[in-house]
């Protein structure tokens, strides 16, 4: 008779580095996935949000900038911006020095959206971590900046 053995936990192993590596892999996965049911009601694809808060970083970024940066190619970003132009998010500009280029820049109703889904989801993390212990949180906070230069590695 077989029977399924039991399932472990992601952070079951966390010894080795592909052991740590693999619980953070689905641990992130999973918290980001939770992250983002807290969005806005706003229906903006999961690339053109990653796309408006591009922008909102970098102002008056050429659409080339943005797609080398978002790791996309030029014309799948050009249609991005188009869509999110459209919903009077981001605004293309005359570039400065080069008239065969614009810019774009996020407008007021796209910082508004980029506001709003960030209390939501902010809002919603600061209350998981109200769950935790006052140590659980310590670690956390030092964990941020090691987890914030893992994503730019």
């Amino acid at each position: 008779m077989l029977t399924n053995p039991p399932k472990v936990s992601p952070v079951a192993n966390l010894r080795s580095d592909v052991g740590l590596a693999s619980a953070l892999r689905v641990t992130l996965a999973r918290l980001n996935r939770r992250l983002r049911r807290q969005s806005a009601k706003h229906s903006l694809t999961p690339t053109q949000l990653a796309t408006l808060v591009a922008v909102d970083r970098h102002s008056a970024i050429t659409p080339g900038e943005l797609a080398e940066q978002e790791k996309v190619q030029p014309p799948s970003m050009t249609r991005v911006i188009a869509a999110l132009a459209a919903r009077g998010l981001v605004s293309r500009t005359p570039h400065p020095t080069d008239r065969r280029q614009v810019t774009v820049t996020v407008t007021e109703a796209g910082l508004a959206l980029l506001k709003e889904e960030r209390r939501l989801k902010e809002a919603w993390l600061a209350q998981r971590l109200k769950e935790l212990t006052p140590e659980e949180r310590t670690v956390l906070r030092q964990a941020a900046p090691i987890l914030e230069k893992l994503s730019k590695i």
